[in-house]
């Protein structure tokens, strides 16, 4: 393999055989707990009416061979599927402990299926009820179903919040673990934290916190100077080495990740200026760029990792683009979460970085080229295919391109900050 076909994302693993099932679009959501820090993962998965028993077998398929947990790694996970398509023999799903499913209230109208959800809860299964904004008192059934799951989701965004409060009370003073969905700002998140609620999720932790005045801490300030040196330059392999050179830390994390077996590649790398010979220049300072960003300790690991998965994915779908376009794709994918990540406003940031105009029109909405990309990685972030009326094969180019991204965005994370669960 010669050095220009690497990109700054490297070693993806080869296209399926023909006749290969495709994968199967799948959407891992994260959960976090008060401290910010992986609770666990509910498992989307897109499909189209009248695919049901197509989707069963394969999201069993999934489980048996191991990609749900890869997926995962093997966190706590809540499949979010009809209670119907469960099997009658659910065993595939007790034997994976730290596998749930996520329950509507409905399923407690068909006696039938709270018979089976009832064996299955009895022999270890857990439950994750969602029930939105739907009142709590609805009568025996509903009552028998409470009394199987360990955790309840409420919407966060549609209850008033004295509602709010009252029915995360009445739930964890049964002993019911509370989940805030649909947190989708900041000031909604900062009032869940003062409920007994175990868990959070919703769109909060990726939307930029407002500050009246940006004040970057010394570290981050640093990273920015580094960053602005790196794209304003345009410098070559000597100069790439010796700009991050006095950076220990950077420097042996960047090369304990592209040295790492995950990457296989034909040689160890043992110096930057190497590496940037071999990666070529643009893809190592992608490299240098991303090392920098997993550097930040203080921001939730769930953030970092969904800056990883964009970036990919944008460099990704931009293939069919020239090279040096598809590695701007991947910068714009991992900056569009930039102003989340220094908690300060792009237009206070993009200034100093001096980007290209391609890559900064992309990542202010001004129609750059990379901008239709973008979109579409943030809708499949965002589970939002269905309304925007997307083709099947575009999907399914989506699948492979969001399991990859995971996959590697998972690596590449694990390889610089040693969490390889969190």
């Amino acid at each position: 393999m010669t050095p220009s076909s690497h990109s700054a994302s490297a070693a993806l693993k080869p296209p399926a055989p023909e006749g290969i099932t495709p994968p199967l679009p799948v959407l891992r959501v994260p959960l976090l707990n008060r401290e910010r820090e992986l609770f666990g993962y509910e498992i989307l998965f897109h499909r189209e009416s009248g695919d049901e028993p197509m989707l069963l077998q394969s999201v069993l398929g999934m489980i048996t061979d191991g990609a749900l947990t890869r997926l995962v790694r093997s966190n706590r996970a809540f499949l979010n599927l009809p209670a119907e398509l469960l099997p009658e023999d659910a065993d595939v799903l007790l034997h994976q402990p730290r596998l749930g499913v996520v329950l509507q209230p409905h399923v407690a109208e068909d006696a039938a299926l709270m018979k089976r959800l009832q064996s299955m809860a009895q022999r270890g299964c857990q439950f994750m009820l969602d029930v939105g904004v739907q009142d709590l008192e609805q009568g025996r059934p509903f009552e028998t179903l409470l009394h199987m799951v360990q955790l309840v989701r409420l919407d966060a965004a549609r209850l008033a919040p004295e509602l709010l409060t009252q029915r995360a009370a009445y739930l964890h003073a049964r002993g019911l673990h509370v989940v805030a969905g649909k947190v989708n700002d900041h000031s909604t998140y900062e009032r869940c934290l003062t409920l007994p609620i175990e868990a959070v999720q919703g769109r909060h932790l990726l939307v930029p916190q407002p500050v009246a005045v940006p004040v970057l801490t010394a570290n981050r300030l640093s990273m920015l100077r580094l960053m602005s040196v790196l794209h304003e330059s345009n410098p070559g392999p000597v100069e790439l080495g010796n700009i991050i050179r006095d950076d220990a830390v950077l420097s042996y994390k960047l090369l304990s990740c592209v040295n790492s077996a995950y990457f296989a590649l034909p040689r160890q790398l043992k110096s930057v200026q190497q590496a940037a010979i071999f990666f070529g220049v643009t893809r190592m300072r992608n490299w240098v760029d991303t090392m920098a960003m997993c550097s930040m300790d203080d921001r939730p690991p769930e953030l970092l990792r969904a800056a990883l998965i964009r970036a990919h994915m944008c460099e990704d779908l931009a293939k069919g683009m020239p090279q040096e376009q598809v590695e701007m794709a991947f910068t714009v994918g991992l900056f569009s979460l930039l102003d989340t990540l220094m908690c300060a406003p792009l237009d206070f940031l993009l200034p100093q970085l001096r980007l290209a105009p391609e890559i900064c029109d992309s990542l202010t909405g001004r129609n750059g080229p990379f901008t239709p990309i973008l979109q579409q990685v943030l809708a499949w972030e965002a589970n939002e295919l269905a309304s925007a009326q997307v083709p099947p094969q575009r999907i399914q180019r989506l699948a492979a391109s969001y399991l990859n991204a995971t996959q590697w965005a998972d690596q590449v994370y694990a390889s610089t900050s040693g969490k390889s669960t969190q």
